[in-house]
């Protein structure tokens, strides 16, 4: 997105709006879906709710694009992490990304996609849905690589991928809401030494 025009109030505005949406974004993430009202986003956007109708959609738009521009920028150590050369360090990555992402000094604590949806009534049904989704995605990528692991021998025989995806995977969630509680990354680093000790070794 670039810089963008908009008629709002009767007269012209300019704003960027991928600053607009990087700060929809801070403001999903620290408050979740039905947490942010309309006032608190555009007031943070920096832009009339005209505007951001105009550029962005309804507020469940927004949050999809909001949704998407994390999964580009804090989250985006996900796709590196599944890139690693064994099984046990995309676990490592996986878990390292997450500590960075959920205590990063200069944003939310907590992850934008546990904690979106965590208190939302039925207006907020549809988000609710895209981010099961999101996760869900989330655990096949995690699961269809650890079952190559497996076909490489870099798991042992015998090892339920799926399984050992979904633990991988509850551990982020857990670090997460940890996180949002206050723990600080140093106690999550140690809790993710620990929940990694047992891994299987072929």
């Amino acid at each position: 997105m670039e810089k963008t025009r908009r008629r709002a109030t009767g007269r012209p505005r300019e704003f960027d709006a991928d600053e607009a949406l990087d700060r929809a974004m801070l403001v999903f993430w620290e408050h979740g879906y039905e947490g942010a009202s309309l006032a608190t986003l555009t007031g943070a956007m920096g832009i009339s709710t005209a505007s951001m109708y105009a550029t962005f959609g309804n507020k469940e738009q927004l949050f999809r694009q909001a949704l998407q521009r994390y999964d580009d920028g804090p989250s985006a150590y996900v796709v590196a992490a599944l890139a690693a050369p064994t099984a046990l360090d995309v676990a490592r990555a996986l878990l390292a990304g997450s500590i960075s992402t959920t205590t990063g000094p200069d944003r939310p604590r907590g992850c934008l996609g546990v904690q979106g949806a965590l208190a939302t009534g039925e207006a907020g049904r549809e988000i609710r849905t895209l981010l099961d989704d999101w996760r869900n995605s989330g655990h096949t990528r995690i699961h269809e690589r650890f079952r190559r692991a497996v076909d490489e021998g870099d798991l042992p025989q015998g090892t339920d991928p799926e399984l050992l995806a979904r633990y991988v995977h509850t551990l982020q969630a857990g670090i997460a809401v940890q996180a949002a509680g206050g723990v600080s990354a140093g106690d999550l680093r140690k809790l993710a030494d620990a929940a990694l000790r047992t891994w299987p070794v072929a």
